[in-house]
């Protein structure tokens, strides 16, 4: 610790490039805590189960332009069709498509409009009894919907009895967990909840309540429709090459469309998520290379600087492992000035991005990870100038003077 105060004194003489430098330290441990933090957030949120195996998985659209066609009839033949295809799971028309980013929404109630009530939003799928089959969800506790549940019609003028619900859903309308069985409603038509599904994420994955979700048996004739079908493991790609040909064949006056596997759809809807998540990794890679470059610099730059110094304390005595010390315990008092500041900028931006990007608050295990990290780099980076130091001969620096 005698060391400290020449380094202090060294380090107050040419104090614009030490203060340069904790500056830098600063800015680099405020922007890399929450880099990372955004980095592992995001991560988290592209590794989140959804519940589906979407491999399995494909949509497409079909669009029928035909004046004759009874459409409820056509959806019944094309569902057949599909599901005979070697390799298919099952098939349904469906109003939207899961994991898709496009999707219905709505409340559901504890009591009819307009009576107040407890609510819980929820994203919705309709389709017929195959609708569970086909997304390979598992019914965790009560029943299945049966062809008998199925409502057909061209409109909301009727509506399904019954529902399908996640247990999260079921939680936040009856948080004491007596929901299976009962009644809730969607506006004045009420749903009997005779099943709870295990857990499965809708349409949209940043959904705060993603994982409320219900299934309503419930088929609508419209020209236009989607269709998901579930294949067996490996045979998607087979199957999805035979659709088009196989339903225009069946009736020409129509449009196939957007064949397109599900995990591609997710794809698409974390793309932004993706090129965050690399484009951080790149800043935190440039900034702290450029760190380290600075702390060299600084070092070199003082080396070249107190060659007169060095020499001298060789000359008295000083061994190699005393230089290299000496230049480590100063890095280490410069870190320790930046990683002080680093601190309390780090926690401000964290609240700045969290009112103004609603990003979560910074966790400080990513301050103290990013601390350790920025100060063992800089002590990696300091090692090898204060080694070139420690060739100084004591001869040549005294003929320096």
């Amino acid at each position: 610790m005698s060391e400290l105060k020449p380094i202090f004194n060294a380090l107050w003489r040419s104090k614009t490039g030490a203060l340069l430098l904790v500056v830098q330290i600063a800015v680099t441990l405020a922007i890399v805590s929450n880099a990372a933090f955004i980095i592992h957030d995001r991560v988290t949120f592209l590794n989140q189960d959804t519940g589906l195996k979407d491999e399995n998985l494909f949509r497409f659209n079909l669009y029928t332009f035909g004046k004759n066609v009874d459409i409820g009839q056509q959806q019944e033949v094309d569902e057949t069709l599909l599901r005979a295809i070697p390799g298919v799971a099952d098939a349904v028309v469906i109003n939207q498509v899961p994991l898709s980013g496009s999707g219905d929404s709505t409340s559901f109630h504890l009591k009819p409009t307009p009576e107040q009530s407890r609510g819980a939003r929820a994203s919705f799928f309709m389709a017929d009894e195959h609708l569970l089959n086909t997304l390979d969800v598992k019914l965790e506790d009560g029943r299945n919907f049966t062809a008998a549940d199925v409502v057909y019609s061209e409109g909301f003028e009727k509506s399904a009895s019954v529902v399908l619900v996640t247990r999260s859903h079921l939680l936040d309308l009856f948080p004491e967990g007596d929901g299976l069985g009962k009644t809730i409603y969607l506006g004045d038509n009420p749903f009997q909840v005779i099943g709870i599904i295990a857990p499965m994420k809708g349409p949209w994955l940043d959904d705060e309540q993603a994982d409320n979700v219900a299934l309503i048996p419930q088929v609508m004739a419209a020209p236009f429709k989607r269709v998901l079908v579930r294949t067996e493991p490996g045979r998607r790609d087979e199957v999805m090459q035979q659709v088009e040909k196989l339903l225009l064949a069946s009736e020409s006056e129509r449009v196939v469309s957007r064949i397109t596997g599900v995990d591609k759809l997710v794809l698409e809807q974390t793309s932004q998520d993706r090129l965050m998540k690399n484009m951080l990794l790149v800043l935190i890679t440039v900034l702290l290379l450029v760190t380290a470059l600075g702390i060299c610099g600084l070092a070199l730059f003082n080396v070249g600087r107190r060659t007169r110094q060095i020499g001298t304390r060789r000359a008295l005595g000083a061994k190699k492992s005393d230089i290299v010390r000496y230049f480590l315990l100063e890095n280490t008092l410069v870190s320790l000035f930046g990683i002080v500041l680093g601190v309390g900028l780090a926690l401000a931006m964290s609240d700045v991005l969290m009112r103004h990007y609603s990003l979560p608050s910074l966790d400080n295990w990513f301050i103290l990870y990013s601390l350790a990290g920025i100060y063992l780099m800089g002590l990696v980076a300091v090692y090898w100038p204060a080694q070139r130091a420690t060739q100084i001969s004591p001869s040549i620096a005294t003929r320096s003077v």
